[in-house]
């Protein structure tokens, strides 16, 4: 099988509009160029967020978690996103040094809403900023700042179609591969898998923050 028929994919914008015919009202109007109270709520209250950008190499889409509220609204133009530490690969911050383009998308277990965020960002060493952001101590290296150019909340017909917070639904983690059998298979086991998983409970326990 083959898609590289153009007979059979969408090539134009005319295409796609007369596929999917014009967005409804409620789609545009809930648009908004600032951080309203309404939206401002939904950030609150989200423990995790997709970080989405853009550089040279390619698109990077990176998951950041945190207490509820980490996302911090600096003002209704201006979200502050602290870096927490993880594998040191620096995909997203490497993208936002040379292109500052940036999209969000933020989750709250439990609720069907999400709430999408798209602007611009920039990458602050400032010591009071970092230290504004420490938790037990540990402050992040670097935070985000990101200026706001649009806002508006996604319907939830995924989160229903996917039944996301349905714990019965949950997905038992012995039945998928743990990241030591990948880690295993891509280096072509130069990394002991077995001992990868068994150590990594403890050092995620030493540098959460």
């Amino acid at each position: 099988m083959t898609f590289e028929d153009t007979g059979n994919l969408i090539t134009s914008l005319e295409a796609l509009e007369a596929l999917y015919g014009r967005p409804g009202e409620a789609s545009l109007v809930k648009v908004t160029e600032r951080v309203i109270p309404e939206y401002a709520a939904l950030i609150e209250a989200s423990p995790f967020v997709a970080l989405a950008t853009i550089g040279p190499e390619g698109i990077d889409c990176s998951p950041r978690g945190d207490r509820p509220g980490f996302v911090r609204i600096h003002d209704d133009k201006t979200l502050l996103m602290p870096d927490r530490r993880g594998n040191n690969r620096t995909d997203s911050l490497r993208n936002i040094v040379r292109d500052d383009r940036v999209a969000l998308l933020f989750l709250i277990p439990g609720s069907g809403t999400t709430l999408r965020v798209n602007g611009r960002a920039k990458l602050s060493i400032d010591p009071q900023l970092c230290a504004s952001f420490a938790v037990d101590e540990a402050a992040p290296r670097c935070v985000v700042v990101l200026s706001v150019e649009e806002v508006y909340f996604q319907c939830a017909r995924a989160i229903v179609r996917s039944d996301l917070w349905n714990a019965e639904k949950h997905v038992d983690p012995k039945t998928l591969p743990t990241p030591g059998q990948i880690l295993q298979a891509t280096s072509r086991e130069r990394i002991d898998g077995d001992a990868y998983d068994r150590e990594w409970p403890e050092r995620a326990r030493k540098s959460m923050w």
